[in-house]
C-alpha cells in the first residue's frame, strides 16, 4: 500500500516537474531552438545516495521531443541514454538549501558532450518569470509588487542560508561527555 502510494506520488511529481520545466523552456525559443537538435535523444538524471528513509523517487528519465521540449520516460526509460547526470542526494534538505540559496551544485556529467552543453547553457541562462505569469492571473501592477516581495523573501532566505551554512562549516564538532573525541591514534 505504502509503496504503491509512494510511486503514485512521485509519478505526479515527475510530471508536474516536467510540466514546470517545459513552461519555462517554451517561454524562450532560443531554449527550444537548442534541443531541438537533440530532438530523440535521452537524459537520465540519478540521485546518487537517496536516503531509504524517505519515499523512493520514480525513474527520472527524459526526451527531447522534437518541438524541443522534455518528455518524461516513466515506466518506459531506455536503459542506455545519451546523458547521465549525477547529483550527490545523501542530504536532499541540503540540497534543497543549497539550491534555494542560489548555490549550484556539482553534477558529474557523462555521455554526448554537445548535449551536455546545450544542457549546461540552458541551466546557466534560462529562469522562471514568475511576474510575467503572475500579470496572466492578476495584472501588472499588482503582479509587480507580488515578485517584489518574493524577491525580497527569496533575498532574505539565500542570506539566512548563506549564515547557515557558514556557521555550520565553522562550528566545531563536539563529542558528548565521556566519550573520547575521534582522530589519529
Amino acid at each position: 500500500m505504502f509503496h504503491a502510494l509512494a510511486s503514485s506520488f512521485g509519478s505526479a511529481l515527475a510530471q508536474r516537474l516536467t510540466l514546470l520545466v517545459n513552461h519555462v523552456l517554451a517561454a524562450e525559443e532560443v531554449a527550444t531552438r537548442r534541443l531541438r537538435v537533440h530532438g530523440g535523444r535521452s537524459l537520465r538524471l540519478q540521485l546518487d545516495g537517496w536516503p531509504a528513509l524517505l519515499p523512493p523517487l520514480p525513474e527520472l528519465a527524459f526526451r527531447v521531443t522534437p518541438a524541443g521540449l522534455l518528455e518524461w520516460c516513466g515506466a518506459d526509460a531506455p536503459h542506455d541514454v545519451d546523458l547521465q547526470l549525477r547529483l550527490d542526494a545523501a542530504n536532499p534538505a541540503l540540497l534543497l538549501a543549497r539550491l534555494a540559496s542560489g548555490e549550484q551544485p556539482r553534477v558529474d556529467v557523462q555521455g554526448d558532450a554537445q548535449f551536455a552543453a546545450d544542457l549546461s547553457w540552458l541551466m546557466d541562462n534560462l529562469r522562471w518569470d514568475v511576474q510575467d505569469d503572475l500579470e496572466r492571473l492578476v495584472g501588472p501592477a499588482p503582479a509587480h509588487e507580488i515578485a517584489r516581495i518574493g524577491r525580497l523573501l527569496a533575498s532574505g532566505l539565500r542570506q539566512a542560508l548563506r549564515t547557515l551554512s557558514g556557521l555550520a562549516a565553522r562550528t566545531p564538532r563536539t563529542e558528548p561527555p565521556g566519550e573520547p573525541a575521534a582522530g589519529p591514534r
